[in-house]
């Protein structure tokens, strides 16, 4: 059986540049992402605002869509995370609050 994973899009900004990526382990990426290790492209343009997340139960699943969705004009990216995040927030702030507390 395989493992699942997830379909993610880091950002730099509202509506700006995009990286789309796949891993069976979400935390640890987007954790590699944010401290600048993993990807030289997220790091040099500053990708580290995690704005949309898509679990997967398989992983041959999740990297099919990944690339699906790497194929995609802009446009329907930015429809495909404000569908879930209109306002481009970080989500890794949400699930992970600095203070603690959950909200």
């Amino acid at each position: 059986m395989s493992k699942g994973g997830w379909v993610y899009i880091m950002a730099n900004r509202y509506r700006g540049g995009m990286y789309v990526g796949v891993s069976s382990d979400l935390i640890r990426r987007v954790h590699q992402h944010r401290e600048g290790e993993g990807s030289q492209h997220v790091t040099d343009f500053a990708k580290t605002r995690l704005v949309y997340a898509e679990r997967h139960e398989d992983i041959t699943a999740a990297i099919a869509r990944e690339k699906l969705v790497k194929k995609w004009k802009r446009e329907w990216k930015f429809a495909l995370i404000e569908a879930k995040n209109p306002d481009w927030r970080d989500l890794w702030d949400e699930w992970f609050p600095r203070d603690g507390a959950q909200g």
